[in-house]
């Protein structure tokens, strides 16, 4: 197949790790891949730096019609047979252009567990073929609560990568980032931007030094959030029990982070299903989340993690407290965690189910062709 990808954001989070994956993963099962993104970004960089095939446009905005126009002449001339889009903007553009040159398959992935708005203002909703959400409960919201057709949305959940299964234990890799004496290190990857809740993870730092006076708080990544999370670590108190590592740029060195942490926190107030929660698991680092969007379906409370109300730090702090003292409880929900993500969601799963996705689609609008439409 001749496979297109489109994305108007340029960070490089959960969201644009699956779309590299994807094209990453389906280019080496000897699929032609390429992406369409915004020039200059990290995201494209990160593609540039994979030795990806890239198209770069201005993505505007929605009504990019100089967009819309370059990216439908690319798309015919490079005969696609399948667009796959992403995030809204770049869903609009590549969602009329696919359409202008007349692609068999148009599929969007969700991201998001956002509920859309069908209607004619937004016709851009009715023009896929297929929704692919990252997890059952994105899926449910589109269907029971957005009117979507059941037979028009399939969940992928996302995969996580092999080297995540290999991590091994390394407790001397933590001096990159932390003082020799610090200990336990608690870890919070993510984009550090509202929705995922940082200032929820630093109040629950003083209930966890109290009872772990060396412990340190590792907050893994960058983001718009990165200076007022600084001065709030301040203004409590806290700044000497957490450290900010800014931009960790690919998947090895997020293994590394979980070869040396004892557990690994999500405190998210609206998600999909986290990849950091999901790469933890599979290394086998124990979990504390917050209960919302797709965490659920992964972290199954006191089974493979332990769940905490959104917004409660309280309730974060005793988690983490619980988890670094009960060792029977870690070690068995780490062990279970880890089995669950290899047997559902690893990425040769994600690319198995989303290839085979794309060609039963493919194959029934070819059949479609040949049988033509109906006779009286």
């Amino acid at each position: 197949m001749r496979i297109l990808h489109t994305e108007w954001s340029g960070d490089l989070g959960g969201q644009e790790r699956r779309v590299l994956a994807e094209v990453a993963g389906l280019s080496k099962r000897g699929h032609h891949t390429a992406i369409v993104c915004r020039a200059g970004t990290r995201f494209c960089e990160e593609c540039l730096r994979r030795g990806i095939e890239v198209h770069t446009l201005p993505l505007r905005s929605p009504y990019d019609i100089a967009s819309i126009s370059r990216l439908s002449k690319y798309i015919g001339a490079n005969r696609f047979d399948v667009v796959n889009t992403h995030s809204g903007k770049d869903s609009w553009i590549a969602g009329m252009a696919a359409k202008i040159a007349a692609t068999p398959l148009l599929v969007r992935t969700r991201h998001l567990n956002i509920p859309l708005k069908r209607s004619i203002f937004n016709f851009i909703h009715y023009l896929p073929d297929v929704y692919i959400t990252c997890g059952t409960n994105m899926r449910k919201t589109l269907v029971e609560d957005c009117g979507f057709p059941p037979d028009d949305v399939v969940s992928i959940p996302t995969g996580v990568d092999d080297e995540f299964f290999a991590v091994k234990r390394n407790p001397s890799a933590k001096l990159k980032y932390v003082r020799a004496d610090a200990s336990p290190i608690i870890t919070n990857v993510g984009i550090l931007r509202g929705v995922k809740g940082h200032e929820v993870t630093l109040r629950a730092v003083p209930k966890v030094i109290e009872a772990f006076p060396n412990a340190v708080f590792l907050l893994v990544g960058d983001g718009p959030k990165l200076k007022g999370l600084q001065g709030m670590a301040r203004s409590l108190g806290i700044d000497g029990s957490v450290v900010f590592t800014g931009y960790v740029s690919t998947a090895a060195e997020i293994a590394e982070i979980y070869s040396f942490s004892d557990v690994s926190v999500l405190s998210s107030h609206s998600e999909g299903v986290p990849q950091s929660v999901m790469q933890a698991m599979a290394a086998g680092v124990p979990v504390v989340a917050t209960r919302v969007g797709g965490v659920p379906e992964v972290v199954k409370h006191e089974h493979t993690g332990l769940l905490v109300n959104p917004s409660d730090h309280d309730a974060l702090a005793e988690g983490v407290i619980r988890v670094l003292r009960d060792n029977a409880l870690s070690v068995g929900m780490s062990e279970r965690a880890k089995q669950f993500i290899y047997e559902n969601h690893s990425a040769t799963v994600m690319l198995d189910k989303t290839e085979a996705l794309y060609y039963r689609l493919l194959e029934a609008k070819l059949l479609n062709e040949i049988s033509g439409p109906p006779t009286r």
